[in-house]
């Protein structure tokens, strides 16, 4: 048996808000059967990063674990500062805790969901 991972799915209380942040931030588009109990973010016909509403949504409490982050999600970017200030321009937020800001940087994205932001690096021949 092998498995392909189809998506990630995070819990959030509004995912039309939560996608339309993510796909601002990644230029995914969003699934066209998106509505506001689930949302999916698509790269052609696959699903890739969705959504689902759930009513009493506690956000993680990072870098505190009384809420565990449970996952997080990782981004490559060309600049890390400027990536920093164009994603709290959409409403990510920047907690004080940062464990090694000159390696990565960690935000929590609207609903509180903690992501990193590393640069990107140059593949190896």
């Amino acid at each position: 048996m092998q498995m392909r991972l189809t998506a990630v799915n995070l819990d959030c209380p509004d995912p039309l808000a939560l996608a339309a942040f993510y796909a601002k931030a990644t230029g995914l588009p969003l699934h066209e059967r998106s509505d506001d109990g689930f949302a999916g973010l698509v790269d052609g016909d696959r699903l890739l990063l969705g959504f689902q509403r759930v009513a009493d949504h506690r956000p993680p409490t990072w870098p505190g674990g009384e809420v565990p982050q449970q996952l997080h999600l990782d981004f490559e970017v060309d600049d890390l500062d400027e990536a920093v200030a164009g994603l709290t321009a959409l409403g990510a937020t920047v907690p004080a805790g940062q464990p090694r800001p000159d390696r990565w940087r960690v935000l929590l994205d609207p609903a509180g969901h903690p992501f990193c932001l590393t640069p990107r690096t140059p593949l190896r021949s």
